[in-house]
């Protein structure tokens, strides 16, 4: 029975994947945008159609999306919890929302 245990345990976190809490930026300016203001916003916005891909900022940290069709326009620049796989240096969304 303990054996079953630790296999589930080491097993679950892996089935239903990671999930970060960080803001949705842009390639081109990165971490700059980690806080959710209306020109945070606006610049992503604007980023976006300009070319740049959506990237996921936690804390300092860019993370590249590996889905960025998967990211609303609706959530640029705003903080949101993503759920998804870490794939290389870059996350598969499952999941995003804004963050509560």
């Amino acid at each position: 029975m303990k054996k079953l245990a630790l296999v589930f345990a080491f097993c679950v976190p892996t089935m239903f994947g990671a999930e970060w809490m960080g803001y949705v930026s842009c390639s081109k300016c990165g971490a700059k945008h980690n806080d959710g203001s209306e020109e945070s916003v606006n610049c992503v916005k604007h980023c976006v159609k300009g070319g740049a891909q959506p990237v996921l900022v936690v804390g300092e940290k860019v993370i590249k999306i590996s889905n960025p069709a998967k990211v609303p326009e609706s959530l640029y620049g705003l903080k949101v919890t993503v759920k998804g796989d870490l794939k290389g240096d870059a996350v598969q969304i499952a999941s995003i929302a804004a963050a509560q």
